[in-house]
């Protein structure tokens, strides 16, 4: 399956495409499976979506059929500024009637890191009857920082050459600090996986993880590759600057100031 690239004018534009985006793929979900799931992630970008959907017009999604969960957190408590579960919480959950049974957050992301790791993994696979076998998530939802990283797969750390676990604590020197993430094996089961990039700080990344020779312990976002599901980047014009997309994606402007064009 090709790679989709959606170029947007600009983050408004992107987090509003993302949004409708996401509306439709939940509303294609059949409703006799279990909730449509999703893993989300922190940042600037995503969280203007988590606002915007959390301003949809009541009845426009069925929340009774969305599960939620974490592709990474801090390893600070709920409550925490820099919490990604407060991110969320503030800007969506608050705002919703998502069942609660249907927010699957990291337990005790305060705690010791590699205890929190394993209890989350423990609740993924109760959750979603998976003991042994990696869970397919209907969609993961991923930043990318200037370094390449994504989720909290930071370059040079010992996350990247996880190929058994659903989750781990991550130790990321140039930070100094923990972080629970979803691993590469995670990630790539999902049936949709979109990139959510803005900003011209970002134009070197793109460049690295389309065209670089694949480095994934240099460029950790490489290792985002979706064995049978669709790997889509929502772009800003800002972060794709003159970075020229792959020759074997798609491409589609979107919006009333560009047209669609294909590679």
């Amino acid at each position: 399956m090709r790679d989709q690239i959606h170029v947007c004018e600009d983050s408004e534009a992107l987090a509003l495409h993302a949004r409708d985006w996401l509306v439709e793929l939940i509303g294609r979900h059949p409703s006799e499976q279990t909730p449509f799931s999703i893993a989300l992630s922190g940042g600037s970008t995503p969280k203007r979506l988590y606002q915007l959907l959390s301003e949809l017009p009541a009845g426009t999604v069925d929340w009774n059929r969305v599960r939620l969960i974490w592709g990474d957190e801090r390893n600070v408590p709920p409550s925490h500024a820099e919490s990604n579960f407060r991110m969320v919480k503030e800007n969506w959950l608050s705002h919703v009637p998502i069942p609660p049974e249907n927010i699957l957050a990291v337990p005790d992301p305060g705690g010791p890191p590699e205890l929190a790791a394993e209890n989350y993994e423990r609740l993924l696979r109760e959750r979603f009857g998976c003991p042994d076998q990696v869970p397919i998530l209907d969609c993961v939802l991923l930043g990318m920082g200037d370094d390449v990283h994504t989720a909290s797969l930071f370059p040079g750390t010992k996350a990247l050459g996880e190929r058994r676990r659903l989750v781990v604590a991550n130790h990321v020197p140039k930070l100094d600090r923990w972080r629970i993430t979803l691993t590469p094996p995670l990630i790539n089961a999902a049936r949709h996986v979109a990139f959510l990039i803005s900003g011209v700080n970002k134009q070197s990344a793109l460049s690295s993880l389309w065209h670089a020779p694949l480095d994934p312990e240099q460029f950790p976002s490489q290792l985002v590759r979706p064995a049978g599901g669709q790997l889509l980047f929502l772009v800003d014009q800002q972060a794709l600057g003159d970075v020229p997309p792959p020759e074997s994606s798609v491409v589609e402007v979107i919006g009333n100031w560009g047209s669609a064009r294909n590679n």
